[in-house]
């Protein structure tokens, strides 16, 4: 296949396609065209043969035997540590704690870090933007303590403004939240700029970098947060794996949020002390095989290349906001001028539900309703939105394909 414009001849999509087994599946008898990237990546061999050979080599549990497939299986599950550690450029591997995802690295932060300092009047700062898991783990906390929970605003173009979200870092703040991208928009927020602010202020700063991670190169050192969480099923790698990132200091002062095996030095009645971080916040058995497929992930975008990558997603993006625009009555959610490869969108006259479900039977995969971003949702004075969200695997026929078909169903609703 010929380069698109915009993306290096050196970039071979359809090679990389080949990785991608499920890529070639149809669907209601039509060629997949699988755009519901935003919710779970597909997988290339790579990975799903790490979890393979875990299970047929390797498999036993981590940390507590000292046979050789227990020594094989901590090696594995802690090279993941590793390869996530350089991925995202921390300072030191024992500042990564494994999760199953950022919902638990959120909660982590919410229970174990947030709740200890809340007191009656303190607020936690989050933004509209959010995905669920951004704004209810401190809701429950805040409960808790009696403390409030407050979003900053953006505007119609879907962009957060960052002077209100500053202006509302008062001293009441003891945990500020942002995401690197949004879920529903693509929208990147300057989380480097709020963490600078946030630093000047002494409040911490917590990034949701789920949607990040499959896009950019991510340096937590560079952009100076204090907790940054990232999933794997977003990425390549497969479901129930993740990580949270956070400054050792923090990680020192927080207690425990999950009690269990593995996560104690020595347990008595009369007290219990418990592992060095990261382990003491990875009780019990952790989803070994599948953080193979993590180290697995990680190493195919090395290969990859992100500046490579990021070029032929942008190449994607501008095409298919183009193609979408030229579509009487579509309306487009979130116009950043900085933003990933994640279009929502509506047609007058048409369900967003309804869309969804006749372009599955035309092979489309693309996702309708409120993507967990309910207050975005009611910003937007909507109930749901159509999203297409691209990775770097689509390609520029692949949203010709979506085009045509969303054509010939908008018909079928009018």
């Amino acid at each position: 296949m010929n380069a698109q414009a915009g993306t290096p001849a050196t970039f071979d999509v359809q090679r990389i396609r080949a990785d991608f087994p499920l890529l070639a599946r149809t669907v209601h008898g039509k060629p997949l065209v699988y755009f519901d990237n935003a919710n779970t990546s597909q997988k290339p061999y790579q990975v799903i043969e790490a979890v393979d050979r875990h299970y047929r080599e390797h498999n036993a549990n981590v940390s507590r035997a000292v046979h050789l497939l227990g020594e094989e299986a901590t090696a594995a599950y802690e090279g993941a540590r590793d390869a996530l550690a350089r991925f995202i450029h921390a300072p030191s591997r024992d500042e990564l704690v494994l999760t199953s995802g950022t919902t638990q690295a959120a909660n982590l932060v919410a229970y174990s870090f947030a709740l200890p300092r809340l007191r009656p009047g303190d607020a936690i700062l989050t933004t509209v933007l959010e995905h669920h898991a951004n704004i209810v783990p401190w809701q429950l906390v805040a409960g808790r303590a009696g403390a409030t929970v407050k979003a900053a605003p953006i505007d119609e173009r879907g962009e957060l403004i960052v002077e209100q979200y500053l202006a509302m870092l008062t001293p009441e703040v003891k945990l500020a939240c942002v995401g690197h991208v949004s879920n529903v928009l693509g929208t990147v927020n300057p989380v480097r700029e709020i963490a600078k602010e946030c630093r000047k202020r002494g409040i911490p700063l917590f990034v949701d970098g789920s949607q990040a991670v499959p896009h950019r190169a991510v340096d937590v050192q560079a952009l100076g947060c204090d907790f940054y969480a990232l999933t794997g099923h977003k990425m390549l790698a497969p479901t129930g794996t993740g990580a949270l990132w956070a400054k050792k200091e923090h990680l020192d002062a927080m207690p425990p949020f999950f009690g269990g095996g593995d996560m104690i030095r020595e347990v008595r009645f009369d007290g219990t002390t418990f592992a060095d971080v990261p382990h003491k916040f990875e009780a019990g058995t952790p989803n070994i095989a599948g953080f193979a497929g993590v180290a697995a992930a990680i190493d195919y975008y090395d290969a990859l290349g992100f500046e490579a990558l990021r070029a032929h997603e942008k190449s994607l993006l501008e095409h298919a906001t183009a193609r979408l625009r030229d579509i009487p009555g579509l309306r487009i959610f979130g116009e950043a001028a900085d933003k990933e490869p994640v279009i929502s969108f509506l047609i007058e006259g048409a369900q967003a539900t309804d869309l969804a479900t006749l372009l599955d039977l035309e092979g489309v995969a693309v996702r309708s309703g409120h993507h967990c971003a309910h207050p975005l949702m009611q910003f937007f004075g909507i109930p749901a939105t159509l999203r297409a969200s691209l990775a770097f695997y689509n390609t520029h026929a692949e949203v010709d394909a979506f085009v045509a078909a969303l054509l010939k169903v908008r018909k079928l609703l009018r």
